[in-house]
């Protein structure tokens, strides 16, 4: 693919930004995606067994769980446009499925041994996730992390699905 320049590193055309943001989403924002919502599926996945269904009550933080009502009452309140799923786990972010994580260490560590590592990684990639969530084109080295924790993560669904029925939200 070849690369576009930011369009932010050159006199104002709109053609620039339409080339920028299909490259920036050709390049990054997939990756981010794939490695958001596979966090997302392996945590509800493993509370789920560990839990039981109504896990969202017990291993999501109040704080956390009070940013769920607020964002769905929200998408409520605008019934036409389209909302993030229907369960609980797609109305938090990145850091909030970090954060969810660490609190529930205890249930993820006898399925995903080094959890703590994987607490470490998600945090890596979460100021470069903003960064593309809002727009923005990464540093190399940024998009060499992101590719970096894309694989690992691959590589880390693959592996639960041989111990545990990774079930979608």
């Amino acid at each position: 693919m070849a690369a576009s320049k930011d369009f932010r590193r050159a006199s104002f055309d709109g053609n620039r930004v339409k080339l920028s943001g299909k490259f920036v989403g050709r390049s990054t924002y997939w990756k981010l995606y794939t490695i958001e919502n596979t966090m997302r599926v392996v945590i509800h996945s493993v509370l789920l067994a560990q839990q039981g269904p109504h896990y969202c009550d017990t291993a999501i933080s109040p704080t956390i769980q009070r940013n769920v009502r607020r964002y769905k009452r929200a998408y409520a309140g605008r019934p036409l446009h389209a909302t993030p799923g229907r369960h609980d786990i797609y109305y938090v972010g990145l850091s909030d499925l970090n954060e969810i994580a660490r609190i529930n260490r205890h249930l993820i560590l006898p399925v995903i041994a080094d959890i703590d590592q994987w607490i470490a990684r998600i945090e890596k990639v979460r100021l470069p996730r903003n960064i593309v969530a809002h727009m923005n084109w990464l540093r190399a080295v940024d998009r060499r992390r992101v590719d970096a924790v894309l694989r690992d993560m691959l590589n880390l669904s693959d592996r639960l699905s041989t111990s545990i029925v990774m079930l979608i939200p």
